[in-house]
């Protein structure tokens, strides 16, 4: 479901993601026609790294 948002509202990922300064920053970025292709992959990539970083504090947490 945030794969969905973060190509068509990339803004609102980062704050569901806890990164509420690069969410406005991204909605500034969006806001320009331009500028929407790059916020929707820099959303992806941040998705991509929250999940991945999840994970890791899964196994580590896990291995204790």
């Amino acid at each position: 479901m945030r794969l969905i948002i973060a190509i068509l509202l990339p803004f609102l990922v980062f704050f569901t993601i806890g990164r509420p300064i690069a969410g406005i920053i991204c909605l500034i970025l969006q806001v320009t026609l331009i500028g929407w292709l790059p916020a929707a992959i820099w959303a992806v990539y941040a998705l991509s790294q929250y999940n991945t970083d999840k994970k890791i504090s899964e196994a580590l947490a896990n291995r204790r």
